[in-house]
C-alpha cells in the first residue's frame, strides 16, 4: 500500500503551489515564485534521493543471493529503451509542429495538395514508431 501513496504524495506536493493559483488568491509574481520554488525544492529533493545512495552514505545490508542476482546491463538495457523512445517521441513532435501547419496552409491554398503535406507529417509520425521498434527490440533482448 505504501508503494501506491508514496508516489501519490509527491504529485500532490508537486502540484500544491498550483491551488492557490487556480482558486484566484495568488497570481502574479508570487504565484510564479511559488511554483519555481517547489520545483526547485522537488527536484533538489530527488537529487539528494539519488546522490546519497550512490554515495555510500546510505547503505543496507546486502545478502549474498541477492548480490549474486543482481545485473546491472539489464537496467542500462531499461535505460536505453525509454531514451529511445523518449527521444524519439519528441523528435516527431518537433517534426509534426513544424510540418502540420505547413501542410494545414499548403491545403488552405491547393486542395490537391493534401496527400502530399499529409505524408511529410505521417514521416514525422513515422520517427516516433521506429523509436518504440527499437525500444521493443531492446527490451527483447534484455
Amino acid at each position: 500500500m505504501l508503494i501506491f501513496l508514496l508516489p501519490l504524495a509527491a504529485v500532490i506536493m508537486l502540484l500544491m503551489p498550483f491551488v492557490p493559483v487556480i482558486a484566484g488568491k495568488r497570481t502574479g509574481k508570487k504565484a510564479k515564485n511559488a511554483v519555481i520554488f517547489n520545483l526547485c525544492g522537488f527536484f533538489g529533493i530527488v537529487l539528494v534521493a539519488i546522490i546519497l545512495p550512490l554515495g555510500g552514505f546510505v547503505s543496507a545490508e546486502a545478502s549474498t543471493a541477492v548480490a549474486e542476482t543482481v545485473n546491472n546491463n539489464a537496467g542500462l538495457g531499461y535505460i536505453a529503451a525509454a531514451l529511445a523512445t523518449g527521444l524519439s517521441s519528441i523528435g516527431a513532435g518537433i517534426a509534426v509542429a513544424a510540418a502540420a501547419p505547413a501542410a494545414i496552409g499548403a491545403v488552405a491554398e491547393n486542395d490537391k495538395s493534401f496527400v502530399k503535406a499529409l505524408i511529410f507529417v505521417a514521416l514525422g509520425e513515422g520517427v516516433a514508431l521506429y523509436g518504440i521498434l527499437i525500444s521493443i527490440l531492446i527490451i527483447g533482448n534484455l
